[in-house]
């Protein structure tokens, strides 16, 4: 049960004995002591404190001002709009907590969360913790409880190769999983085809269950089954089996291919002014629910389109999008891929873990991994777009320092046109495209392909914070640096890498304060760009210690973007008033003054 769980700042500090104060603090302390729990001690206060004030009954009182004031030292004129600080501990520690549960906690009786949208804490028992057989969805978590609290499969939780690798599931995009389309110059055969069919994670959505037995209510279950249908098949990284008027699946499993992994299933239930979803999603081999969830939402009939396709975002947020719950859960899949293709998914396994922090000590040995992937599987659409992101990745990280090769964008373009021959709906080919043409100059064109993807499918919150980092390099910087903040805040495992843009959104601003925010929770500091806008920042805030080892790296690790420094920010930001702001802080930090000026 869940007590003193609200999801905004507008606490009621109601509380629910059946979950005992010291039962929380022994957890508390089990957390903080954790070296599972990966967070600074700043982190560690402020989680101490908002869990200390709920229990004290004041949670109405935790604000990002109160927060702001008494944890972090911030003065009395702390402007939650100007400074993210509280927003982004909390996301931090959002995460801290999920990863602890996914690792060392996952047996701990108390569940502390953090939901998304406030800073009151929520308390509940552990599922995880007690018997999982026979669970009663109506007693599962309500919708203002810790995103994504469910009911996963101990066995999949406790595999050591899980939690050897925990980042790199969280980064999965299982893009080797597409289907192949019939057609195009790479399209694979149909041997590849079936090859791919069958590794693909397959998605059986029932009709959601009318639970008030009226005309009304039977056509709000059936709007929110074909409005989730209609989301969840915009990734393409799934198949999504429908289900029919008649209650069966559409279409049939051709002999030979395998039968759906999960099932997605769940009820409605209306009344005058409320409309509550329960829905479940279980592994369809021994019938376990490994996520489930309530949804308690206001009725109005005049707005019940958009509650609808809210509701499906949410659902489909959770389990399809990349990072999120089908691609977690589907650890056990690879042991039935043959050899070959394990291989070639390993790659994109290793990928996504390489992104996460873009050293360049791995990207070599990446690209080459891709390469021989799409030499053995040349109709393999995901591989093509890594790939071209791989050698992108040399130019604008500058990766292979020894040169200024001409020729990455080229290979990059290529690649990327070789993804969208093989599959022209897959969203990595058009990031990768993207990319490549904005990192070539041609603007207007890599943005009418992110426009192009982000239609394509919304909810895919990695292509919409790549999409916004583009609009707001440009010089759409509201619109940008929104859309990647929403990206950040929807993903259920953010990847760690649209902090150091969301550092240069507060920059630009003006906001230099929130901008080292930002800056000092990025994980990529093996990157050059990371150092190069930490140097802008520290010049601009005098920061001496921070401009010192920001030019210390860079003279040590990518000493050629010192030699025109000018070209390096023109390549990325657009605008030329955007290039001089951000070449200020530079010249204040020192950098190559004469690469630095105005020519």
């Amino acid at each position: 049960m869940v007590y003193a769980g609200v999801n905004s700042e507008l606490a009621n500090g109601s509380v629910d004995r059946k979950v005992d104060d010291s039962a929380v603090r022994t957890q508390l302390e089990r957390i903080r002591t954790s070296p599972d729990f990966h967070v600074p001690e700043r982190a560690r206060s402020f989680l101490t404190y908002i869990v200390e004030q709920t229990l004290a009954g004041r949670a109405d009182r935790i604000k990002a001002y109160s927060i702001a004031t008494e944890v972090f030292g911030r003065d009395a004129t702390f402007d939650a709009q100007n400074d993210p600080i509280v927003r982004i501990e909390a996301g931090r520690i959002r995460q801290a907590l999920e990863k602890y549960y996914l690792t060392a906690g996952t047996d701990d009786p108390i569940r502390i969360g953090i939901p998304k949208g406030g800073y009151v804490p929520t308390f509940e028992k552990n599922p995880a913790a007690v018997a999982t057989t026979a669970v009663d969805l109506r007693d599962a978590p309500p919708r203002s409880a810790v995103p994504g609290a469910g009911y996963m499969k101990n066995a999949f939780l406790a595999h050591p190769f899980f939690i050897a690798t925990a980042v790199l599931f969280l980064a999965v995009v299982a893009g080797y999983l597409l289907p192949f389309p019939a057609g195009g110059r790479n399209a694979a055969s149909a041997e590849q085809m079936t090859k791919r069919e069958l590794q693909a994670p397959k998605l059986q959505v029932e009709q959601f269950e009318d639970l008030a037995g009226t005309s009304n209510s039977a056509i709000v279950a059936r709007g929110l089954t074909e409005e989730l249908v209609g989301q969840l098949a915009r990734f393409r990284e799934i198949t999504v089996l429908a289900p029919s008027k008649a209650g069966e699946p559409l279409g049939t499993i051709a002999s030979g291919d395998d039968p759906p992994r999960f099932r997605l299933e769940g009820s409605v239930r209306t009344s005058a002014d409320r409309l509550r979803l329960v829905a479940r999603l279980v592994e369809i081999g021994d019938d376990q629910i490994i996520w489930s969830n309530i949804y308690d939402e206001k009725l109005d009939v005049r707005q019940l389109v958009e509650l609808q396709e809210s509701l499906a975002r949410d659902v489909s947020l959770a389990l399809a999008q990349p990072y999120g719950i089908i691609f977690r859960s589907d650890a056990d899949a690879p042991k039935q891929v043959p050899p070959g293709d394990w291989q070639a998914y390993e790659c994109t396994l290793a990928y996504y873990t390489y992104r996460v922090e873009l050293k360049p000590e791995t990207h070599d040995s990446i690209q080459q991994c891709l390469t021989r992937t799409t030499q053995k599987f040349p109709g393999y659409a995901t591989a093509w777009a890594l790939l071209s992101l791989t050698y992108s990745d040399e130019v604008r990280f500058k990766y292979r320092l020894g040169t200024n090769d001409p020729t990455s964008l080229t290979q990059a373009v290529a690649m990327a046109e070789r993804a969208k021959d093989a599959d022209p709906a897959n969203v990595r080919g058009l990031e990768a495209m993207m990319i490549a043409l904005y990192l070539s100059g041609r603007v207007e064109e890599a943005l009418a392909i992110g426009k192009e993807g982000y239609e394509k499918n919304p909810n895919d919150m990695e292509f919409a914070g790549e999409y916004g980092n583009r609009l707001a390099l440009s010089g759409s910087w509201t619109e940008g640096c929104a859309m990647m903040l929403e990206a950040r805040n929807s993903s259920s495992a953010p990847p760690g890498y649209f902090e150091v843009p969301l550092a240069v959104c507060a920059y630009m601003q003006g906001n230099y304060q929130a901008a080292e925010d930002w800056i000092k929770v990025a994980p990529a500091t093996g990157n050059p760009v990371y150092h190069f806008v930490a140097a802008a920042i520290a010049g601009q805030l005098g920061n001496r210690s921070d401009i010192e080892n920001s030019r210390s790296w860079i003279e040590s690790h990518a000493p050629l973007m010192l030699q025109n420094i000018r070209r390096e920010v023109a390549m990325r930001i657009i605008q030329p008033e955007d290039q001089e702001l951000f070449l200020d802080g530079l010249h204040k930090a020192g950098m190559a003054a004469e690469g630095v000026r105005s020519q």
